[in-house]
């Protein structure tokens, strides 16, 4: 099959981490040599600018990632971690950006981000890089869906968005883990939790419920914070998915027909590559 995607990526991710972290670069690493192998082509990012971040950010929140001057015991203060976030926003405002010409991206880099709120991170993120990306699209379009799957719930993109007519937030996750939210819905952010344990059949059976209601939505545009620990061997999180349950995922997202852009989220274990083609083969099955 032609490989349609884009795979938004730069080396420079790979340059931090913390002896111990679960958010490392091997888990970036590892994936970008499975997809180069695989024939993907690589599209090197620009960092997002201090205006592009404070779309979604507070000025207080962009400081304190500039100065370092944080403390969450799962974000650690590294230096020059402002530098890294940057060019990590920047490469899913790229993947936001093609999209829009009809490609189907997916950014490639850390640190992830669906845990940041406008004022406050956390969760291994630093800022919104997903929020960022639309906030700064979206006045090229009307409205935007954001497809969260991560397997914790993206408390601080619901948070951006909560009360934007013009941006539906849904997401799908696990109850009981952090950052223990997303146990209820509103008028523009719709939350499935899921027990622990949740098998294939009834992940996908709740995805296209879920997908009914982004397409009642009519969206000109769909983002995916796409996290990989749902997966059954991820050892931070408790669902059961199976990496051939990627593919189907990706392909019930292609039948909504949209513009699509995917920035990865969590995945912590040792067959995220796997997983990761799989869900861009599903993603391709509509070209």
């Amino acid at each position: 099959m032609l490989l349609k995607t884009k795979i938004i990526y730069s080396l420079k991710c790979l340059e931090y981490g913390e002896s111990g972290h679960p958010e490392s670069p091997d888990r970036v690493r590892n994936s970008c040599q499975y997809l180069k192998k695989l024939g993907y082509e690589f599209i090197k990012p620009e960092p997002a600018s201090e205006t592009d971040i404070l779309l979604a950010h507070s000025s207080d929140l962009v400081n304190q990632v500039k100065e370092n001057n944080f403390y969450d015991p799962d974000t650690p203060s590294i230096d020059g971690i402002f530098a890294f976030a940057l060019l990590s926003a920047g490469a899913a405002i790229k993947a936001a950006e093609l999209a829009l010409t009809g490609e189907i991206t997916f950014s490639l880099m850390r640190p992830p981000g669906h845990h940041v709120t406008r004022d406050q991170l956390g969760g291994f993120c630093y800022f919104n890089n997903i929020a960022i990306a639309v906030k700064k699209i979206i006045s090229k379009i009307k409205r935007v869906a954001i497809l969260d799957i991560d397997c914790h719930h993206g408390q601080g993109t619901q948070d951006i968005f909560q009360g934007d007519d013009n941006v539906l937030y849904v997401s799908l996750h696990q109850r009981g883990i952090y950052p223990n939210t997303g146990l209820s819905s509103g008028d523009n952010y719709l939350n499935y939790p899921l027990d622990a344990n949740t098998e294939p059949e009834k992940y996908l059976a709740v995805l296209k419920q879920a997908l009914i209601k982004v397409r009642e939505f009519k969206p000109d545009l769909l983002a995916i914070s796409a996290g990989f620990d749902t997966y059954k061997k991820d050892f931070l999180t408790g669902l059961a998915l199976e990496i051939e349950t990627y593919e189907k995922i990706g392909q019930i997202i292609a039948d909504l027909d949209l513009p699509v852009f995917a920035v990865l989220e969590g995945g912590y274990s040792q067959d995220i590559p796997q997983c990761l083609h799989n869900f861009l083969k599903g993603l391709e099955k509509k070209i």
